[in-house]
């Protein structure tokens, strides 16, 4: 079993019941955040990269909880500044770790990093018997056929704000190039300039592809399966 919670924006949580798994805690001057940065419980935090929309509350979340940071070196290096002391394991592009909970490895995101020297990231994670992508930042590239056919994706959480990152049709080709199962959308209405309709998205996904697309809003959850 695998329970995912979206706290807004690009922030989540994965809990398998034994182990609870944060990314991009983006929750202090979000305003769809559902949860304060304060209440917050994880075991780990997996980063995208280094803006303050995704790198988010991350240290002083990992601070509190004692949770590990999972991440690009020169992102970690941010937090380290922030926090010296934190708990953390560095990754690069191509590589995978193992963790309690699972297997992560991580992916290319066509982004920017927030931070000099840094690149920004996605990651597949098996956890809970499901194998999710989560793919940060990014513009639609033709690799993610390839991230699909190595990883046979359960869930993949999409960005589809536009400006910033793909907008709905480049999302929707996404979730055909990955050929997940199902799609969570993410990353859209925090503030005008990203707002989307995510029904008609839903609509045209569900034409282009196999995947079944969920609308989740700010504070709800439901169980992948």
């Amino acid at each position: 079993m695998l329970n995912f919670t979206y706290y807004g924006h690009s922030a989540f949580l994965l809990d398998d019941g034994k182990y609870k798994v944060l990314f991009d805690p983006f929750l202090t001057g979000n305003p769809k955040a559902s949860i304060k940065a304060e209440d917050v419980d994880c075991d780990y935090i997996l980063i995208s990269h280094a803006h303050a929309d995704h790198l988010g509350d991350a240290p002083e979340i990992a601070a509190r909880t004692g949770a590990e940071l999972v991440g690009i070196p020169e992102v970690l290096a941010v937090c380290e500044q922030r926090v010296p002391g934190l708990k953390q394991h560095p990754m690069n592009l191509g590589g995978s770790l193992t963790l309690p909970f699972g297997k992560v490895r991580m992916t290319l995101a066509q982004h920017s990093a927030g931070v000099a020297g840094g690149i920004a990231c996605g990651y597949v994670v098996y956890m809970g018997g499901e194998v999710v992508y989560f793919a940060g930042d990014t513009a639609l590239f033709s690799d993610m056929q390839l991230i699909g056919h190595k990883d046979q994706l359960d869930y993949a959480l999409l960005p589809i704000g536009d400006n910033y990152t793909m907008g709905l049709e480049d999302a929707a080709m996404a979730a055909q190039l990955l050929n997940a199962r199902h799609v969570i959308p993410i990353h859209y209405n925090t503030w005008p300039l990203i707002n989307q309709d995510v029904r008609h998205y839903k609509e045209i996904t569900e034409a282009m592809s196999r995947a079944e697309v969920h609308i989740v809003e700010p504070g709800q959850s439901m169980e992948l399966k």
